[in-house]
């Protein structure tokens, strides 16, 4: 792991908030589907980004790979640009929240 690895896996560790139990209980619900772009009507891109999160956190970090850790940079970029996005009042039920929690972080965390 290099410097860099570290700063993107601790980049990561803050981003995802959610435990991979939490987020593969959230990727089985018909609100976690109901979002994100979808080429051909089929999975989302941030679905399969919280599928692909969810094996990361069950991975022994020792044997994380070069893709794994470009995908916690993704991760962590899409958080941090979502954020920035919030929309005013309640977000509790909306795409907004849904769509970050596919991606493995709950702002009302």
């Amino acid at each position: 792991m290099t410097g860099g690895d570290k700063d993107v896996a601790a980049e990561f560790g803050q981003a995802v908030n959610m435990t991979a139990a939490e987020l593969e209980r959230w990727l089985a619900t018909e609100e976690s589907k109901s979002v994100g772009q979808k080429d051909d009507g089929g999975e989302s891109a941030g679905h399969a980004s919280g599928r692909r999160i969810v094996e990361l956190l069950t991975k022994r970090k020792s044997s994380w790979t070069d893709q794994d850790y470009a995908h916690m940079a993704k991760v962590v970029g899409y958080v941090h640009r979502h954020l920035a996005q919030r929309p005013s009042g309640d977000v509790r039920e909306s795409r907004w929240r849904y769509s970050l929690m596919n991606w493995g972080h709950d702002p009302l965390k």
